[in-house]
């Protein structure tokens, strides 16, 4: 097509003409020409240009029919998304007002089971304690008894010779009845 348009200017440049230019017969003239192809192109392009422009409207309608129920199911999902966030605060909330309570209980055990236990040792403290004075005052006095002992028979023997003893040896067995 190009090359028969190229080939038709040549010669008209060749013979002096203008490449542009009117003429006023028709028959010789393209305007005619272009009118019945430009009719041509309008009663038979018509339809196909209005099936194409149809189907894109269709296709653009369609389109915009598939996001509108794509952005209805996005905010039904956002809006459940959003309630599942609410609830799962919600059983936070609860799971740490439990926590807190659990904590409290078993911090009050705790103390409690410590103060008996502390109670318990000043028991057992006390009675160690108690156990530990008597056997350290068994075992003064019968420290101290020895020393008694001992110190009674120094004097004793310092004091008493052969003749004190023997009287008193007499005296105890007359006391005893022989």
């Amino acid at each position: 097509m190009i090359d028969p348009f190229l080939l038709l200017a040549t010669e008209s440049h060749a013979e002096g003409e203008s490449l542009i230019g009117f003429h006023f017969d028709f028959l010789e003239s393209n305007i005619l020409n272009l009118a019945i192809l430009i009719g041509v192109l309008v009663f038979y392009g018509r339809k196909v240009v209005g099936n194409i422009l149809s189907e894109r409207r269709n296709q653009i309608a369609q389109a915009i029919q598939e996001a509108e129920e794509q952005q209805r199911t996005a905010a039904q999902a956002l809006a459940k998304e959003k309630e599942n966030l609410a609830q799962a605060q919600k059983e936070a909330e609860r799971i740490r007002q439990a926590a807190i309570e659990r904590a409290k209980t078993v911090r009050a055990e705790i103390e409690a089971q410590s103060e008996r236990d502390i109670a318990r040792l000043k028991e057992t403290a006390a009675a160690d304690l108690s156990s530990e004075q008597e056997r350290v005052m068994a075992q003064l006095k019968k420290q101290i008894a020895q020393q008694a002992i001992v110190k009674a028979e120094s004097q004793l023997k310092a004091q008493v010779d052969n003749n004190t003893q023997q009287r008193l040896i007499d005296r105890s067995i007359t006391r005893l009845g022989g």
